[in-house]
């Protein structure tokens, strides 16, 4: 159990320090990386934390712990992921309507070149 935890914690870290190095480096926006953040600091507080883990495990009936733990990284994960699938989702209508106010312009502009100037 001790070295699941641990390779645990050392991913937790280890994904903490790259969304940390992301952010920095301007490669992830910072409304993004909280969701990162917290499910890195979430996973290292759960490695560290035997007891809360412990907790839980009696509290879901669990005989294992740490098969707790990979329950919360997998419920961690399909959070995060419907997280982003809403922010695709709207960013997909958003570039329909941005697709659509274009194509009106344009037929705007045509329809400008062919009248007659006066």
């Amino acid at each position: 159990m001790d070295r699941l935890l641990n390779l645990m914690t050392g991913f937790s870290i280890l994904l903490i320090a790259t969304v940390l190095a992301s952010l920095r480096r301007a490669h992830i926006r910072v409304e993004y990386s909280v969701s990162w953040l917290g499910a890195g600091v979430l996973l290292l507080a759960l490695s560290q934390w035997h007891g809360l883990l412990d907790h839980m495990a009696d509290f879901l009936g669990v005989s294992y712990p740490p098969a707790v733990l990979l329950f919360v990284i997998l419920g961690i994960g399909f959070l995060v992921f419907y997280r982003f699938s809403m922010i695709l989702s709207a960013l997909k209508d958003s570039n329909v309507a941005l697709a659509q106010r274009v194509a009106i312009l344009e037929f705007e502009l045509r329809s400008m070149d062919r009248q007659p100037h006066e």
